[in-house]
């Protein structure tokens, strides 16, 4: 492994550990909100028996490691266990020794923010190419085993711990706010893993490929690719300009493609993620 590499693992690693954990003692546990995963689960465990939350993550991610390990890989293990002793040991830390109080009491406030903080330190830990435990390593277990998807028995852990949430607090308005940050924790790892993309992706079905083409990169300085394809009614010969713009130049390709071709089609579509070209690492 490349020492830079490896340097830039750590650096996630710990500054994820540090956002999730300061998530789920500033925000989510003192105001019995649930988030998904592992640290859901410890933090009901938590309110049913009173254990440490970090101490009951690392009972509960041990296991599923130790099982997990020859299919996750030497290299990607030891830095999930790495992440998993830090979050816990922090966790721990920052609420039995310096008695950290939460931010704030009000409960939209801190579903947002406490989802916002996991949802940014487990996106950091998972770009430190390692696992922040819990339902990550038992889908990929399920997945390799059957037929389902990772992301389908993470939902399935996320409604039980919705529901669970609603049982354990006693109270449904609890379980509902923990859906919110389970969503918004979501976005966040989305966020962090494939950034915030200002480009626009845009198909153009037209005739006139080669003038808007030419006018695209005359007035936009974009490059794009020309397919050929045949369209479903009559087999009909169809062009089609795939190409790349900034969101605040969809305007203008707009105008340009309505004065020199009113009869072609465009579909603009965000981009997740882009590599090559100056784009991505």
């Amino acid at each position: 492994m490349n020492p830079r590499t490896e340097l830039r693992n750590i650096l996630y690693i710990l500054s994820g550990a540090m956002m999730l954990a300061l998530g789920i003692v500033l925000f989510l546990a003192p105001n019995k909100i649930a988030t998904g995963g592992t640290p859901g689960i410890a933090i009901l465990l938590n309110y049913l028996i009173h254990l440490p939350i970090g101490s009951l993550m690392v009972l509960i991610n041990l296991p599923l490691l130790l099982v997990a390990g020859k299919m996750l890989g030497k290299a990607f293990t030891i830095r999930s266990v790495s992440a998993i002793f830090l979050t816990s040991v922090l966790i721990d830390i920052f609420s039995e020794f310096f008695h950290l109080q939460a931010l704030s009491h009000n409960t939209l406030l801190a579903t947002l923010y406490g989802g916002i903080a996991v949802g940014v330190g487990v996106g950091l830990i998972l770009r430190g190419n390692a696992s922040a435990g819990g339902t990550t390593i038992i889908a990929r277990l399920v997945a390799a085993r059957s037929q389902y998807k990772p992301g389908q028995v993470i939902l399935v852990f996320d409604v039980f711990i919705i529901i669970a949430s609603g049982f354990v607090f006693q109270d449904i308005e609890r379980a509902l706010w923990s859906m919110i940050s389970i969503y918004v924790t979501a976005k966040c790892i989305d966020m962090i893993l494939t950034g915030t993309l200002s480009e626009k992706v845009v198909h153009i079905a037209t005739s006139k490929a080669d003038l808007l083409s030419q006018l695209i990169v005359e007035h936009l300085g974009r490059q794009g690719t020309i397919l050929t394809g045949t369209g479903l009614y009559k087999n009909e010969e169809k062009t089609l300009i795939f190409v790349t713009v900034e969101a605040r130049k969809i305007a203008l390709l707009r105008d340009i493609i309505h004065k020199n071709d009113p009869e072609a089609f465009m579909v603009v579509m965000d981009a997740a993620e882009m590599l090559g070209r100056g784009h991505g690492a």
